[in-house]
């Protein structure tokens, strides 16, 4: 497997990253939380390449894309808000341990899966925390 990673910082950036694409015709697209912002783009370029995209966030298998693999974010901000009221009661930032996600989930969209033309194995759909069908 072969990794190409093109940084995608402004809508500047959008046209060279999606032509680079194109011309290295990848089997599948990873998608940066930080291009969400481009996500109508990607989505349809990616649609129109018959390109599956697969994010960190929930939210991208929502949006079309075919699935997403990363932290549970209700989960990291229930954390986050933890740590905040330690803080608030008095604890030193710096005592505080840096805290890694432990809850990770994995979402399917079936319905980008068959406009794809893939077949999702039934073992990974076993696995799956949500399937959008």
């Amino acid at each position: 497997m072969a990794l190409v990673s093109l940084e995608v910082r402004g809508s500047g950036d959008i046209d060279r990253a999606l032509t680079t694409i194109a011309s290295e015709r990848p089997d599948a697209l990873w998608v940066h939380v930080v291009a969400f912002s481009f996500r109508a783009r990607f989505l349809e370029f990616a649609n129109a390449h018959r390109l599956p995209t697969v994010a960190p966030s929930s939210v991208w298998p929502q949006w079309g894309g075919l699935m997403s693999y990363g932290p549970d974010a209700a989960d990291v901000q229930r954390r986050a808000a933890a740590q905040v009221v330690k803080i608030l009661k008095g604890a030193k930032p710096a005592d505080l341990p840096v805290e890694q996600p432990t809850k990770f989930e994995l979402v399917i969209n079936l319905e980008t899966a068959k406009a794809l033309g893939l077949t999702i194995p039934p073992s990974l759909l076993s696995r799956a925390d949500q399937v959008i069908e």
